[in-house]
């Protein structure tokens, strides 16, 4: 087989989208995992391209996805785990319940969905491996309106500094990119409404964020030549928050 074979989650629209696309520009054959799309694979360039579809709260199902990938790709030479939920819980306004099921459904998903689909896929990759994790600026400046989204992406980093150290005896690389507000259908209302100003002055350059140019990160990041950014979380947020 001609290429990789790169697993990509959430990967029917927005950023996954984006990254299917690049990836499989450059030649790679591409796993687009999906939670329900009906149209998962679009148009994607090239060939060998497969749609697998998978609830990441679902270990079981994880562990399906994984495997399924492999025997579709011949093997996992590339893992980025992009899907995440987003889900307003203001400490204040919210049911005991209602609290404690927003922090269940966002970490399942965000932490323990890309922790459990890591493990899966291990054996399936060699070295010269890649896992890039699609982590938040929100990690790092807090997200008071959704703080589960921001605990479980500061995890996912967490998750990404310790594994590339574990996993560099096996010559396999883990990084993160962070981006801020990228111009997605997720975020379309936001942009569009009211407050689509502020957050675009968020930045110096009066913009947000392209999915393209997260997905030319990324794809660096799962590179050959990106071996030595190990460990590294990549902020891409246009300058809208520096640490």
């Amino acid at each position: 087989m001609s290429g990789r074979g790169v697993l990509i989650t959430g990967a029917s629209r927005g950023i996954g989208r984006a990254l299917a696309t690049a990836f499989a520009q450059q030649g790679d054959r591409v796993a687009v995992h999906h939670r329900g799309s009906p149209a998962p694979l679009g148009e994607l360039p090239g060939d060998g391209h497969v749609a697998v579809r998978a609830d990441l709260a679902d270990p079981g199902a994880v562990r399906r996805l994984a495997d399924e990938a492999a025997q579709a790709l011949g093997g996992i030479d590339v893992l980025v785990n992009n899907a995440g939920v987003f889900l307003h819980h203001p400490v204040t306004d919210l049911t005991y319940e209602e609290w404690q099921a927003a922090w269940r459904q966002t970490l399942d998903v965000n932490l323990l969905g890309a922790a459990n689909l890591i493990w899966c896929a291990l054996p399936h990759m060699r070295p010269g491996g890649r896992i890039v994790n699609v982590s938040s600026r929100g990690a790092f400046r807090g997200e008071p309106d959704s703080p589960a989204y921001g605990a479980s992406k500061a995890g996912l980093n967490a998750l990404t500094q310790s594994l590339a150290v574990a996993l560099a005896p096996r010559g396999i690389a883990v990084t993160a990119v962070a981006p801020g507000f990228v111009e997605t259908d997720m975020t379309t209302e936001h942009l569009t409404g009211p407050a689509g100003d502020d957050i675009r002055a968020q930045s110096p350059f009066g913009r947000v964020a392209r999915p393209g140019e997260i997905a030319e990160a990324v794809v660096y990041l799962a590179s050959p030549a990106a071996e030595w950014a190990s460990g590294a979380i990549l902020d891409l947020n246009g300058a809208s928050y520096l640490r």
